[in-house]
């Protein structure tokens, strides 16, 4: 299962917030990944949510779109509540 994202929060992907991912993917089982896909001459790129400087490799700004993949049991709750958490601006007052 994949969605596409927007990051809105005004740091993009930076370490608090991709801490935030890897605490709230630690609650699920399915595997999940972060990709970025390539950008003019930037290659694509992707990282595993359970890990931190995967995350951070992916130097993904504000206004990147990302693809949110995730495959197993719980992938649907897990893209949910992912979703939502970035909508939200990994709950930073930004």
């Amino acid at each position: 299962m994949m969605r596409w994202v927007t990051l809105t929060n005004k740091r993009g992907l930076h370490a608090r917030a991709a801490t935030r991912l890897v605490q709230e993917a630690a609650q699920f089982s399915a595997q999940l990944t972060l990709l970025r896909p390539a950008q003019n001459d930037a290659p694509e790129k992707q990282a595993d949510l359970r890990n931190i400087m995967s995350l951070l490799m992916l130097a993904a700004p504000c206004g990147s779109e990302l693809q949110l993949i995730a495959e197993g049991d719980d992938a649907e709750n897990a893209l949910d509540h992912l979703e939502a958490l970035i909508h939200n601006r990994f709950d930073e007052d930004e």
